[in-house]
């Protein structure tokens, strides 16, 4: 009899590490919005920021808000791709610009995602929103893909062989990208052609429903939101119309704020509140079709301090809001200004649920897990790189930054026609705790530190990753760091 207690209590005592660690694998949500500047959230610009953002704000008041925090790119598909596989999109063929559907994932068939990571380890992986990484549409009876000539809007019943369900996910709805936005998709399947305008409240209702039908699983889930909103088209729907006094743009930033508040609602409903790890932040700042200077005119600053938006290698263009509530884990009220990039996110999962990073991902990738508990990031990585619309470079080094362009290298003026009829430098030069608003360009005095960060930076590119690890191969050749002035 001793002996069958003695083995039930060492079986017990091996099953319960596991059971332990099971349970403090926290339910993760990531909300990604599209197009938020970073003046648009309240809590991130008091003084100038004139839309209410009530869930945005109480995530805040919950948890940490990163105010050094950056996307991979100051445009879309390059920052989803970096969040998704730990690495810089300009490491792939897309050099500029986005994706536009209709063609084989940007994401290579055999790298790991942090949804095929997370499912590997025994979470539940979702997205409900915008992919934005490409891929096909194909015929339902012949698999023939379709191409954009075909259809503006693919038939219901076709089907999409390699998005999002081959790249980790358990579950997708949603749809690709705001062109394409009333083609709505479940699964791998296109199910019904639905006015733009009723995008938002779907991802709305969905996203509250999953955390529904999965409060009471065993397993936790991995819920990813990549919102629409407020890119283009800006629509909100009656309901929010004339509510921030702003007009259309102001409205829509309501109603996308409204999903954290819906979302936040749900895990209270069912006691997951202080279970779950939330993150919310944006893809890149806020595009001129908000109608920036209109906004200013109302006293509202879609980039609060920062210079540039969407588009732009200034940090209006990809310092975007990062907040994060993790309760228990995660002070509230705390603010960190520590340097971290959306790629970062890969290799930050890999350390909540204490996994290493699988092989042949996360080459830009680091942990920004400690800065969660108010501590320093152990970083391996140099600096951080960011990337304009036009392909443009930029590096950052502690405060300091080196952009490799004339001007704004997007959208904002000087653009790079406008800067290059000027005798503004090749480059720019910017000390980022002295001057955020990036007005005294250094290039020409700091000599020095402009050469170090140049040789950093192409040190990264070439070999392929930013952190310690291996030697990693970029998918192209083809990058031109210069790309307003040949060197």
């Amino acid at each position: 009899m001793t002996s069958r207690v003695t083995w039930f209590c060492l079986t017990l005592a091996l099953l319960v590490p596991q059971a332990v660690l099971a349970a403090e694998k926290p339910n993760i949500v990531f909300i990604m919005c599209d197009d938020l500047g970073y003046g648009d959230v309240h809590c991130l610009n008091p003084e100038h920021g004139k839309i209410a953002t009530p869930g945005a704000d109480q995530l805040a008041k919950e948890g940490m808000t990163f105010t050094d925090a950056h996307s991979g790119s100051s445009v879309c598909t390059p920052t989803r791709y970096g969040l998704m596989t730990g690495r810089y999109s300009w490491r792939t063929k897309l050099q500029s610009g986005v994706v536009t559907g209709f063609a084989p994932c940007l994401i290579d068939a055999d790298r790991p995602t942090v949804a095929s990571f997370l499912k590997e380890h025994g979470y539940q992986t979702a997205i409900i929103g915008k992919w934005h990484l490409n891929f096909q549409y194909c015929d339902a009876q012949t698999g023939k893909p379709y191409s954009a000539k075909d259809f503006k809007s693919p038939p219901v019943g076709t089907k999409i062989p390699d998005g999002p369900l081959a790249r980790g996910f358990d579950t997708y709805h949603g749809f690709h990208h705001a062109r394409d936005m009333q083609t709505v998709i479940e699964n791998d399947t296109v199910i019904a052609h639905d006015p733009p305008i009723n995008m938002l409240p779907r991802l709305t209702r969905k996203s509250v429903e999953y955390i529904d039908q999965h409060a009471n699983d065993d397993k936790p889930f991995f819920l990813y939101i990549p919102l629409g909103s407020p890119h283009t088209p800006i629509l909100p729907t009656k309901a929010w119309q004339g509510k921030s006094g702003l007009g259309d743009y102001g409205d829509f930033v309501m109603e996308t704020d409204n999903v954290v508040v819906e979302v936040t609602k749900a895990l209270q409903r069912h006691g997951l509140a202080d279970k779950t790890l939330v993150i919310f932040t944006s893809d890149n700042g806020c595009s001129k079709a908000a109608g920036i200077p209109q906004l200013a005119d109302k006293g509202h600053i879609v980039s609060a301090h920062l210079r540039g938006s969407k588009a732009d290698i200034w940090d209006g263009g990809h310092r975007v809001p990062f907040l994060v509530r993790w309760p228990g884990k995660v002070k509230a009220g705390s603010k960190s200004d520590q340097l971290i990039c959306l790629t970062d996110w890969f290799a930050t999962a890999a350390d909540v649920i204490g996994e290493d990073v699988p092989a042949g991902s996360c080459e830009d990738s680091v942990s920004f897990l400690p800065a969660l508990a108010g501590e320093a990031i152990a970083s391996t990585r140099a600096g951080v790189v960011h990337h304009s619309i036009s392909g443009h470079f930029a590096y950052r080094q502690g405060p300091w930054k080196l952009a490799l362009a004339r001007g704004s290298g997007g959208w904002s003026s000087p653009n790079e026609k406008q800067a290059a009829k000027t005798d503004a430098p090749k480059a720019q030069l910017y000390h980022m705790m002295d001057d955020v608003g990036e007005k005294d360009n250094r290039y020409l005095t700091e000599t020095s530190i402009a050469e170090r960060l140049l040789k950093q930076l192409q040190a990264d590119v070439e070999r392929g990753r930013s952190t310690d690890g291996p030697k990693s191969k970029n998918d192209t050749k083809k990058i031109d760091l210069w790309k307003s002035e040949k060197n």
